[in-house]
């Protein structure tokens, strides 16, 4: 393998199991990281892991110390509600472009696909539906985004999203623990159909304001698992966030 492949794929190894690390409450908020343990725990050099460490803390998952090093970020709830808000205004520009820069019908045959395969998901319970609802859900927030036409609400996004918490699946791996689980999919599907229906007729404006009020689904979300032991518990990241359910 070229030399240029191998520090590559080492900087993938040590990326994704940092990242995976913290996620999962291996190294816990609020604490330092301790980069030369790391990098024997993930099987990697300094430098690969140091590349990881940049990665993550433009990510908000780290922040760097004054003196050198990181902590693991720990994530208030205003952190979320205002990254959810951010993703809200962000997908909400998408949106607005998407309606103004559409050039044919054509190029709405994805959003199209994604919003009737998620039809028939909505009508169903249970774990395989979820599973299904979360893959539709990602495949229609990628065409909306793709509509706008736009690297750089594209890029905004990307870094939104990042965050734990912010993107549109987030929080839907809880679901199966909500008792409004089913209502909150089924309200989440009627803004997907007027989004489309909205970007389709070419109006900004409303298109804006429907997904800005998409994304506070998520929010009104976000209430009902933090007041969940259990379904917080599913959440990937949970970790980050348990000092602000009490836990």
């Amino acid at each position: 393998m070229p030399r240029g492949n191998t520090a590559s794929s080492q900087t993938t190894k040590a990326t994704l199991g940092l990242r995976e690390l913290v996620l999962e409450g291996e190294l816990a908020p609020g604490g330092r990281v301790p980069e030369v343990e790391l990098a024997e725990r993930l099987g990697v050099s300094r430098t690969p892991l140091r590349i990881a460490l940049a990665t993550l803390a433009h990510e908000g998952l780290l922040e760097p110390l004054a003196g050198g090093g990181f902590v693991v970020r720990a994530f208030t709830h205003d952190d979320v509600v205002d990254a959810i808000e951010l993703r809200g205004v962000l997908e909400g520009t998408a949106a607005r472009l998407a309606a103004e820069r559409l050039g044919s019908r054509r190029e709405l045959v994805p959003l199209e696909e994604a919003v009737a395969e998620l039809d028939p998901v909505v009508d169903r319970t249970g774990p395989e539906a979820l599973v299904r609802f979360v893959a539709l859900n990602e495949r229609f927030h990628e065409a909306l985004v793709a509509l706008a036409k736009s690297p750089v609400v594209a890029r905004s996004i990307a870094n939104v999203v990042a965050l734990p918490f912010a993107s549109p699946n987030a929080l839907l791996s809880s679901h199966a623990l909500l008792p409004r689980s089913h209502e909150i999919l089924v309200v989440a599907q009627h803004q997907h159909r007027a989004l489309l229906e909205a970007i389709a007729d070419g109006h900004g404006t409303r298109a804006e304001e429907i997904a800005r009020e998409h994304a506070r689904l998520a929010r009104r979300n976000l209430d009902l698992v933090l007041a969940d032991r259990d379904a917080l518990a599913a959440v990937r990241g949970a970790p980050l966030l348990r000092s602000v359910a009490g836990g």
